[in-house]
Protein backbone atom coordinates (compact mmCIF):
# COMPACT_ATOMS: atom_id res chain seq x y z
CA UNK A 1 0.00 0.00 0.00
CA UNK A 2 1.42 3.13 -1.08
CA UNK A 3 1.60 6.13 1.19
CA UNK A 4 0.14 9.61 0.28
CA UNK A 5 2.57 11.28 1.61
CA UNK A 6 0.04 14.19 2.77
CA UNK A 7 2.57 15.51 5.36
CA UNK A 8 4.45 17.26 2.97
CA UNK A 9 1.44 19.51 2.67
CA UNK A 10 -0.28 22.19 4.56
CA UNK A 11 -3.09 21.56 6.75
CA UNK A 12 -4.50 24.10 4.69
CA UNK A 13 -4.23 22.55 0.98
CA UNK A 14 -4.75 18.69 2.92
CA UNK A 15 -8.30 20.53 4.38
CA UNK A 16 -9.57 21.88 1.34
CA UNK A 17 -8.83 18.81 -0.88
CA UNK A 18 -10.86 16.66 1.65
CA UNK A 19 -13.49 19.20 0.86
CA UNK A 20 -13.24 18.44 -3.03
CA UNK A 21 -13.21 14.97 -2.23
CA UNK A 22 -16.40 14.72 -0.31
CA UNK A 23 -18.36 16.91 -2.84
CA UNK A 24 -17.05 15.24 -5.70
CA UNK A 25 -19.85 12.62 -5.67
CA UNK A 26 -22.98 14.43 -7.41
CA UNK A 27 -25.64 12.29 -4.86
CA UNK A 28 -23.76 14.59 -2.18
CA UNK A 29 -24.15 17.64 -4.17
CA UNK A 30 -28.05 16.11 -4.53
CA UNK A 31 -28.35 15.91 -1.02
CA UNK A 32 -27.14 18.95 -0.12
CA UNK A 33 -29.18 21.06 -2.21
CA UNK A 34 -32.02 19.37 -1.36
CA UNK A 35 -31.74 20.11 2.05
CA UNK A 36 -30.88 23.88 1.34
CA UNK A 37 -34.27 23.76 -0.78
CA UNK A 38 -36.40 23.04 1.98
CA UNK A 39 -34.89 26.07 3.96
CA UNK A 40 -35.24 23.43 7.21
CA UNK A 41 -34.18 20.40 8.77
CA UNK A 42 -35.39 17.57 6.76
CA UNK A 43 -36.75 14.12 8.16
CA UNK A 44 -38.68 12.72 5.29
CA UNK A 45 -37.50 10.09 3.59
CA UNK A 46 -34.43 10.69 1.14
CA UNK A 47 -35.00 7.74 -0.93
CA UNK A 48 -37.62 9.08 -2.00
CA UNK A 49 -36.72 12.40 -3.35
CA UNK A 50 -33.43 11.10 -5.12
CA UNK A 51 -33.85 7.42 -5.86
CA UNK A 52 -31.13 5.94 -4.73
CA UNK A 53 -30.95 2.85 -2.35
CA UNK A 54 -31.01 3.73 1.46
CA UNK A 55 -27.75 1.99 2.06
CA UNK A 56 -26.01 4.79 -0.48
CA UNK A 57 -27.57 7.59 0.90
CA UNK A 58 -26.29 6.12 4.40
CA UNK A 59 -23.02 6.31 3.27
CA UNK A 60 -23.31 9.77 1.46
CA UNK A 61 -24.97 11.31 4.70
CA UNK A 62 -21.98 9.98 6.77
CA UNK A 63 -19.58 11.29 4.45
CA UNK A 64 -21.18 14.49 4.66
CA UNK A 65 -21.53 14.81 8.58
CA UNK A 66 -17.62 13.59 8.99
CA UNK A 67 -16.93 17.02 7.20
CA UNK A 68 -19.33 19.04 9.15
CA UNK A 69 -21.12 20.53 6.61
CA UNK A 70 -24.40 18.65 7.96
CA UNK A 71 -25.73 17.79 11.58
CA UNK A 72 -28.30 15.54 12.40
CA UNK A 73 -30.46 14.13 15.45
CA UNK A 74 -32.07 11.34 15.78
CA UNK A 75 -35.98 11.56 17.29
CA UNK A 76 -37.71 7.93 17.82
CA UNK A 77 -36.91 6.23 14.63
CA UNK A 78 -36.76 9.38 12.16
CA UNK A 79 -33.73 10.86 11.77
CA UNK A 80 -33.23 14.88 11.02
CA UNK A 81 -30.65 16.14 8.65
CA UNK A 82 -29.56 19.81 8.36
CA UNK A 83 -26.97 22.28 6.88
CA UNK A 84 -24.33 23.41 9.57
CA UNK A 85 -24.25 27.32 8.78
CA UNK A 86 -21.28 27.98 10.55
CA UNK A 87 -19.43 24.82 8.40
CA UNK A 88 -20.88 25.78 5.29
CA UNK A 89 -19.62 29.74 6.03
CA UNK A 90 -16.53 27.72 6.38
CA UNK A 91 -16.15 26.25 3.66
CA UNK A 92 -17.68 28.82 1.58
CA UNK A 93 -15.13 31.21 2.66
CA UNK A 94 -12.09 28.78 2.22
CA UNK A 95 -13.41 27.78 -1.39
CA UNK A 96 -13.46 31.58 -2.72
CA UNK A 97 -10.58 32.33 -1.23
CA UNK A 98 -9.05 29.68 -3.78
CA UNK A 99 -10.78 30.53 -6.62
CA UNK A 100 -10.15 34.16 -5.75
CA UNK A 101 -6.69 33.48 -6.30
CA UNK A 102 -5.17 36.16 -9.36
CA UNK A 103 -4.17 33.69 -11.98
CA UNK A 104 -2.95 36.61 -14.57
CA UNK A 105 -0.04 34.99 -16.50
CA UNK A 106 1.79 36.76 -18.88
CA UNK A 107 2.70 34.33 -20.72
CA UNK A 108 1.92 30.67 -21.21
CA UNK A 109 3.12 27.99 -22.92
Amino acid sequence: MGVTKTEIYTDEQNKLSSLFKVLGHPARIAILQYIINQKACICNDLVEELGLAQATISQHLKELKTIGIIQGSIEGKSVCYCIEEKVWKQFQDEFNAFFNQDVNVKQCC
